[in-house]
């Protein structure tokens, strides 16, 4: 099974669906740069840089999904999503429900997210939460490369438009990833590592935080359950609901700012669904309220880390 890194996972399913479907293109800031292999393979009529004009780049793909294309765009930076918010929510998000379904959008909207970069608070903001609350989107941010590919695959194939966040601090982390990748359908989340005694659930670079924290707790004793989300929206309740049932207790874990994250949709599924299975208080642990720093440690110091979560878990074990 070959290595690849994340990115080149990307790379690898966009040029695997291009093939098998003519109606799928790419463009975006700097695409034909970055992946100048697929220019090479698929020339420029589907393979195009744009200009810095990320409102026009989604509108464009907005009426080429609409006009029967399956467009792929990459705005870079999560922030500069901020500039295509009218034509992604209010056009790609609604037009297929006032159309009565006689359209359909299947649109993909690449961007980077998170710390790693040490790129400041402008080309840094976890805002995935934005778009799981708003209507006709899906939402993914995948935590493995061959997360990333499967999940790409399926959001191509989907007929509405999807977010894919991409976590920058995990572009170019090399993982197995099978030559034949099926897709992976949007809304099952996968759980990493089984465990008993507590469920720590995340997506995208906190995921491997998580796993860290599992492997610091099983040395005390302590069986942890690591969910990885993948799709934020579809939501996997199911499995989430599952794992609470059977350990009883939840750190939920994500790099975006705490306050109205997706950690508290999560905490309110559970205490809506599962409270009889609670043996402790629900723990969300996220970024603080505040703009990213453009200093690395700075930076770090807004991602939860494998210390604090084995510590929540440690302190929900203990005292309930």
């Amino acid at each position: 099974m070959p290595s690849l890194t994340l990115n080149d996972a990307i790379g690898a399913a966009l040029s695997e669906e291009m093939r098998g479907d003519p109606s799928v293109l790419v463009f975006g800031e700097g695409v034909a740069t970055k992946r100048h292999e697929l220019l090479t393979e698929f020339g420029a009529r589907r393979v195009r840089n744009t200009p810095l004009a990320e409102g026009i780049i989604a509108g464009t793909a907005v009426g080429a999904a609409g006009s029967g294309l399956r467009p792929v765009i990459d705005l870079l930076f999560a922030p500069f999503l901020c500039y295509a918010m009218d034509e992604l929510v209010n056009s790609a998000g609604k037009l297929r429900y006032m159309s009565g379904g006689q359209f359909s959008f299947p649109l993909v909207t690449l961007a980077m997210s998170g710390a790693g970069w040490g790129v400041g608070a402008q080309h840094n903001h976890n805002n995935e939460a934005w778009f799981v609350h708003s209507p006709g989107l899906k939402v993914v941010m995948p935590s493995t490369p061959a997360d990333a590919k499967g999940l790409l695959k399926a959001a191509i194939r989907d007929d509405n438009p999807v977010l894919f966040f991409l976590d920058i601090g995990l572009l170019h982390l090399p993982g197995e990833v099978p030559l034949e990748t099926p897709p992976i359908p949007l809304g099952q989340a996968t759980i990493t590592r089984q465990g008993s005694d507590v469920t720590l659930l995340s997506y995208g670079k906190t995921v491997h935080h998580c796993r860290q924290a599992a492997a610091s707790l099983a040395a005390r004793g302590r069986s942890a359950e690591v969910i990885d989300l993948r799709s934020l929206k579809p939501l996997d309740e199911a499995a989430i609901l599952a794992s609470v049932g059977k350990t009883g207790r939840l750190v939920v874990v994500h790099e975006a700012n705490r306050l109205c994250g997706v950690g508290a949709e999560v905490a309110a599924l559970v205490a809506e669904q599962a409270f009889a299975s609670l043996k402790a208080p629900i723990i969300r642990l996220g970024g603080p309220d505040a703009p990213a720093a453009s200093s690395f440690p700075l930076e770090q110091a807004h991602v939860p880390q494998p210390e604090a979560i084995a510590m929540a878990a440690e302190r929900l074990c203990s005292n309930y």
